[in-house]
């Protein structure tokens, strides 16, 4: 029998083109946990029809965000160019460490830095009409729930639709084989799966 409704999807992704995807991970950290969880959602969510950039925001150092230190020197360079990263893209993978029971800092900040209103442009513009999946790796036996409902209320104060449901993996040190392939079939099938939402999400949204 012939899958009328997956044709009608397959067609339909073909004339939207592919919907473009940033991925990131709260963590700056050579090893993270996070970024090779985040690496295995990439791939995912390419294999399920997406455009994927994955950045490092090791590579978009700024510092913590203070008031005064914006109204002498406005909003630092790589928060712009992050900026102009998140507006070319229409969905967000994000993959959030969990810090004393809550999302990295470093993640913070970024979010933050990027909401600060430049010249004529508001802060949220970045932010708009964006979805995002969420994922987080821990060490932790928890895999991460505190910190997920964090970053859920921060995106959404943004404006930005979180899609239900997230992918935490515990004890996630030896949840990665030595080619960063994750080693149990239930982790990398909800990883597949979020992904592949994403993508079917944002589709009918693409540009």
């Amino acid at each position: 029998m012939q899958n009328h409704a997956a044709d009608a999807l397959n067609k339909n992704a073909a004339e939207w083109g592919k919907p473009k995807i940033l991925a990131l991970a709260g963590s700056a950290r050579k090893n993270s946990l996070n970024k090779r969880l985040l690496a295995v959602a990439a791939r995912a969510a390419d294999a399920a029809g997406g455009e994927v950039t994955l950045i490092d925001l090791a590579d978009y150092p700024m510092p913590i965000y203070h008031g005064d230190l914006e109204a002498a020197e406005g909003i630092p360079e790589n928060a712009r160019a992050l900026k102009t990263l998140f507006k070319m893209h229409r969905g967000l993978l994000i993959a959030s460490p969990e810090n004393n029971a809550s999302v990295s800092a470093l993640l913070k900040n970024t979010l933050d830095w990027i909401s600060r209103q430049d010249g004529a442009e508001s802060g949220l513009a970045p932010y708009r009409g964006k979805v995002a999946a969420l994922f987080t790796a821990t060490p932790s036996p928890r895999g991460g729930v505190r910190a997920i409902p964090h970053l859920r209320a921060i995106l959404d104060a943004l404006g930005v639709l979180v899609l239900p449901g997230h992918v935490g993996i515990a004890l996630a040190d030896k949840a990665f084989g030595a080619d960063g392939a994750l080693t149990d079939a239930r982790h990398l099938a909800a990883v597949d799966s979020l992904a592949k939402r994403l993508v079917q999400t944002i589709g009918p949204l693409a540009d």
